[in-house]
Parts: C-alpha cells; sequence; structure tokens
C-alpha cells in the first residue's frame, strides 16, 4: 500500500537545501541546538533559533520524547555465489529472531543506491564469518524489504562491524555519536532504531534543564524504527514501541489541567495514539502499524517538533493530521523561501495549536 500527501505536490526542494553536516560541524563554537525552528500556529508562521524552544511551550506542557538509540544498522557484505558487493541495512527485528532487512548497492561514495532485494534463499556472507539468507519479502510485492535470517547475533555484530546509516544528501560518514540524542538509553537486548529519532537531536542537557525549569515536562516512551524509504517514500511498516504508565499517566494529566502534550517527532505521535483508547493514553507495548492520516486524525496529540519532511513524504500526511492542510503549505512555502535545511540534520519545525483569543476565556 502507498499512502502518500498531496499536500505539497507543487514544492520543490532545492538540492542545496540538503543539511549535508550536523550543526555543530558548520562553524567554530556551533552545538547541536545551532539550528532554526520554524513555529506555526495555524497558517501563521515564525522564525526562531532553537534554543528559544523554552520561551515557546508553557508550564504544565508535557514533551514526549523517544528514548530509542540509534544502532550501527549499516554492514557490509557479499552476495553469494558471484561476490558483488551489497550493504545491508538491518531495519527490525522480529519476534521470531528473524530480521528485516535492506540490500543496498555501494555508490562509490560511503553511500548507497536502491537495489531490489531477494531472490528468497539467497546468501549474504558478512564480516566474521557470518552468513545472512534471505527468507522472503516483508509483505506481499515489497521488493524492498526482506525477512532474513543471520547465523550470528545481530546487535554484537552491528557492534563489531556496523556503522550509522547514511544517504546521499550527506557529505560523510559520521561517528555514531552523531546520530544518537540526549535522550538516547541502550536497552538491554540491544535493540534500537535503525535511523535516528532525528527530531530529539537538536536538544542538549542544558536546553532541557531549561525546559524543566520553566515548568515543562518530559515524559519518555519507545519507538524503534526501521529503515525509512529515502526514494520509494513508503508508509511506515509496522514497528515495536512501548508507551510506560508513568508517560500515560502524565500525558492525561496534562490533558485534564489544560497542558498541551507536545511529540518529538513522528514517532511519538505513532506509539502515543496507538495507545489512546477513547482519548486516554494506557500503558501499552508492542507492535504498531498505525498510519496517521489527516481522515484518521489524532486524539491526544496536540502539537508536533518534527524535521522538514521531503514534499513526497507519507510523513506529511502526519502533519496534515495534526496542523490541517492551509498551515502545512504555509508552513513549507515559507521554508524554502527562509532557506531552512532538510533531512535529520537540518533545520526544526515546531506546529503548535493557533493560540485562543483572550475573550475564549473570560
Amino acid at each position: 500500500m502507498t499512502v502518500l500527501s498531496d499536500a505539497l505536490e507543487e514544492l520543490r526542494v532545492p538540492a542545496e537545501l540538503s543539511a549535508r553536516v550536523p550543526a555543530e560541524q558548520r562553524g567554530p563554537g556551533r552545538g547541536r541546538d545551532d539550528v532554526r525552528l520554524l513555529v506555526s500556529r495555524g497558517e501563521a508562521v515564525s522564525h526562531h533559533s532553537f534554543r528559544e524552544l523554552p520561551a515557546l511551550l508553557r508550564a504544565g506542557d508535557v514533551l514526549v520524547v523517544n528514548t530509542s538509540t540509534t544502532l550501527a544498522a549499516a554492514v557490509d557484505g557479499l552476495l553469494a555465489p558471484n561476490g558483488e558487493p551489497v550493504v545491508v541495512h538491518f531495519s527490525t527485528r522480529g519476534d521470531d529472531g528473524r530480521w528485516a532487512v535492506e540490500l543496498r548497492t555501494p555508490d562509490g561514495s560511503g553511500s548507497t543506491r536502491p537495489r531490489g532485494g531477494g531472490p528468497a534463499g539467497a546468501v549474504v556472507r558478512l564480516p566474521g564469518g557470518a552468513r545472512l539468507v534471505l527468507a522472503g519479502p516483508l509483505a506481499p510485492g515489497s521488493g524492498r524489504l526482506w525477512w532474513a535470517r543471520v547465523d550470528t547475533d545481530v546487535p554484537g555484530l552491528l557492534g563489531r562491524y556496523g556503522r550509522a546509516i547514511r544517504y546521499g544528501y550527506t557529505e560523510r560518514d559520521q561517528p555514531l555519536s552523531a546520530y544518537r540524542t540526549v535522550f538516547a538509553l541502550p536497552s538491554p537486548d540491544g535493540a534500537g532504531s535503525a535511523e535516528m529519532p532525528s527530531a530529539g537531536r537538536p536538544f542538549t542537557a542544558r536546553l532541557v534543564a531549561e525546559l524543566v525549569d520553566r515548568g515543562v515536562r518530559i515524559a519518555p516512551l519507545s519507538l524503534h524504527t526501521g529503515v525509512a524509504s529515502a526514494e520509494a517514500h513508503e508508509p511506515p511498516y509496522p514497528e515495536p514501541f512501548e508507551v510506560p504508565a508513568a508517560t500515560a499517566a502524565l500525558v492525561n494529566a496534562a490533558r485534564a489541567e489544560g497542558g498541551r502534550v507536545i511529540a518529538v517527532g513522528t514517532t511519538v505521535v505513532r506509539a502515543l495514539e496507538s495507545a489512546a483508547v477513547g482519548g486516554v493514553v494506557r500503558a501499552r507495548a508492542g507492535w504498531t502499524d498505525l498510519v496517521v492520516t489527516p481522515a484518521r486524525g489524532v486524539r491526544v496529540v496536540d502539537g508536533l517538533l518534527t524535521g522538514l519532511h521531503e514534499p513526497e513524504a507519507s510523513h506529511l500526511l502526519m502533519l496534515e493530521a495534526v496542523s490541517g492542510r492551509p498551515a502545512l503549505r504555509s508552513a513549507y512555502a515559507a521554508a524554502v523561501r527562509e532557506r531552512y535545511l532538510w533531512h535529520e540534520f537540518g533545520d526544526v519545525h515546531l506546529l503548535l495549536p493557533e493560540e485562543e483569543p483572550h475573550g475564549a476565556h473570560c
């Protein structure tokens, strides 16, 4: 199933607006939080630095963050029997121990380009003598992601031989630390995300402290992201998540007391909305195949902090569900006009509810 938004069908994002390196590498004395922040309230937009975020939120708001750590999920391999070089992107571990993987072709510059998966039974030789055997497509008709069995401990393999997944718009390989957020926590079983939950990347310990000092509460959950479809723009596949009881309680209390629930990233929206029953968030762990669309809407999320997405990205359906189509179009036109930067090392976008007139509270 391909589900795409046509909200930005006429928008063109120039290639030079792709963030090629992390913010802290763009000049002396720069930090992760040296990115720009586009703020939408309905169709109105304003421009800020990310360090202004605490002043844009208020006491009683809850920021919900994803604590999933980023894995070194790209591993070089050789396809048997001809020795064709491939790069294996390890996406998601299934409950039966198999892994969803994407095979890609090295492009000679440290990045990769798309390559079809299969056939079933194909063997990839991995570093350290390990073998990967393709079993079948992740979903009927899918040529990109395949289930595979690996004859070794995959988290250990990634720890020894893996590197962060990167795409051609970036300039060079980065250390894994560049792809982890301040909220990232290691999982006892080695689970994590194939790609960084990048909306949390600009946060620093100091900025988190400023938010807490202002009365903004931080609530954690986890959703382990799979491999994105950078070229095909497919909707997300099922992903494992957990919403703890304490986070559910914080979110429900904020909603009852008039606070706003702000999701840091599309992964957080997906997890929270998957755990919501009748507008109330419950503690829940499992797999979610939820795709948030304008028709479905959002039940518990009031605002969203996210990166800037390609005009063809399925994530735009979620943004449209949060803010509405006119607001989304207004924001993205402003982002291109003001030359904001796209992708995981780029600038960020805060979608907030329109402010109610003061008279509404009188």
